[in-house]
């Protein structure tokens, strides 16, 4: 399924369903050889933060954060609620 634009609809329908479950911040693991994964959550809003839990001492270990608080409901919308 590469090439299909898949992985942000899918990070964003995850989003949308941590918000609804009451989460408001994301952290997310990816290995310094994804670059693809990196480039995704980048482009999605996430920060770059220092190795987290299990990952304190893992040298290939890339994590980000992002907040998904009600303040940024709107630059999350569902799919269903597009008008294009």
């Amino acid at each position: 399924h590469r090439g299909k634009k898949l992985a942000p609809r899918i990070l964003q329908r995850l989003e949308l369903e941590a918000n609804r479950l009451g989460y408001c911040t994301i952290r997310i693991e990816t290995g310094d050889r994804q670059p693809e994964a990196i480039a995704l959550y980048q482009k999605s809003g996430y920060l770059q933060i220092p190795p987290f839990g299990k990952y304190v001492n893992s040298e290939r270990s890339v994590c980000f954060e992002k907040t998904i608080s009600p303040a940024n409901r709107t630059s999350i919308q569902s799919p269903e609620n597009r008008t294009s």
